[in-house]
């Protein structure tokens, strides 16, 4: 007869009490949960910004600063959470970072002018850092050494579902309720999630320790510089152009708020195919994966501008888009853990820096770019940044560069 209860060792030698394996999953369920949250929030503005820019009497550009926030934030407190709060039991850790972005999609709802807005964008940061670096390295703590891989899957399938639903989901609410609905309901959310942590989450005291001169020792791997790259190239593409999607879709394929709700719903169903898909690919082919990923959002950002202009070509070009992009952190995250496999949270702490100081430093320079141009020249120059991460990702191959982990430049 199968035992029901499971016992996990921990790297210090310990073990957690025996726990039902269906706890241990819930608990994997609640950090997915967690991050599904996380993602979404970050990305909520997008679908919302010419709403949000308007109660505000904002420029789109300006308005782009709600995803600026956030990813700054994020890209400091990954590393600086991390390490300060080392030897913190992480299950409190976990349900500090949920108490405060339910009291951040609070505050942005009822937020009486646009900085307000920008403070709750601030904390939604601060959790994105933290939760984040935590909770994707807790999985070997929840279920039994041979599930470990599939909880692992199961934690990060958050991250895209959460970035390709969290914008049309949200543009839904707000064309249907406005804007401050959008974050009411997620704050509500999140207390729910919050709510999970609490009954599902076994006490997890600290048993690895992550220093700064840890970090700054990865950095010596030539695979973890070629990890920096790769991600800084196509994530900078991609919401350098995406959060201005909305403005794009307006004025140049003159679709109405409900059709842009739609097309933004048929990029979600896309990327969830690109998940799985570059799942698939990336971890036989992780050169080959990102590379076609990247390929393809050029490919989509460069043609966009020349298609865009009817509906159908700007569905089409949103559906390659969404393929790619769904494919890209699941790449992001392989490489970061192939460069560094025997520190699992200090990758997962350097790949959430780099991504949110990306995204912060995309949205900064897409919506510069846009307040000066206009949402064609932002997807073209996006396109050509993704077309230098193909060249970056071809000269790892090129080098004939492996992943060991002794690799150094």
């Amino acid at each position: 007869m199968a035992s029901t209860t499971a016992a996990t060792a921990h790297p210090d030698g310990t073990d957690t009490p025996p726990r039902s394996p269906l706890i241990g999953w819930l608990a994997v369920v609640s950090v997915m949960l967690g991050i599904f949250s996380i993602v979404t929030t970050e990305i909520l503005p997008i679908g919302l910004l010419t709403s949000i820019g308007s109660s505000f009497t904002i420029s789109d550009g300006m308005a782009g600063l709600m995803m600026t926030m956030p990813g700054f934030l994020a890209a400091i407190s990954a590393p600086l959470v991390t390490v300060a709060t080392a030897r913190i039991d992480r299950r409190l850790m976990l349900c500090v970072f949920m108490l405060l972005l339910a009291l951040a999609n609070f505050l942005a709802a009822v937020a009486p002018d646009y900085w307000m807005v920008l403070v709750s964008r601030v904390m939604v940061g601060i959790t994105i850092g933290g939760f984040w670096s935590i909770g994707a390295g807790l999985a070997d703590r929840l279920v039994p050494a041979e599930q470990v891989g599939r909880a692992v899957s199961v934690i990060f399938s958050a991250v895209p579902l959460g970035s390709v639903l969290g914008v049309p989901v949200g543009t839904f609410i707000g064309d249907v309720a406005g804007w401050r609905t959008a974050f009411v309901v997620m704050g509500v959310l999140t207390v729910g999630v919050l709510i999970m942590l609490l009954l599902v989450m076994p006490p997890l005291p600290p048993s690895r320790t992550t220093r700064l001169s840890v970090l700054r020792g990865m950095l010596r791997s030539v695979n973890t510089r070629f990890a920096l790259l790769l991600t800084f190239l196509i994530v900078l593409a991609h919401f350098g152009t995406y959060t201005y999607v909305t403005p794009f879709l307006e004025q140049v394929t003159h679709a109405g708020s409900g059709l842009v709700t739609t097309f933004l719903l048929i990029y979600g169903v896309a990327g969830i195919a690109g998940n799985f898909l570059g799942g698939a690919v990336v971890t036989r082919y992780p050169r080959a994966g990102f590379g076609i990923a990247a390929a393809l959002l050029a490919a989509a950002t460069l043609l966009l501008p020349v298609l865009g202009g009817w509906k159908i070509g700007a569905v089409a070009m949103l559906i390659v888009w969404g393929v790619a992009y769904g494919a890209v952190p699941v790449s992001s995250q392989t490489w970061f853990t192939k460069a560094s496999p025997d520190m699992p949270e200090a990758a997962s702490v350097l790949f959430t820096a780099s991504f949110q100081a990306t995204i912060s430093l995309g949205a900064l320079v897409g919506g510069a770019i846009l307040d000066h141009t206009s949402p064609s020249v932002v997807m073209t120059l996006g396109g050509i940044t993704a077309a230098l991460m193909v060249l970056a990702a071809w000269s790892h191959f090129a080098r004939r560069l492996t992943w060991s982990e002794n690799a150094r430049s």
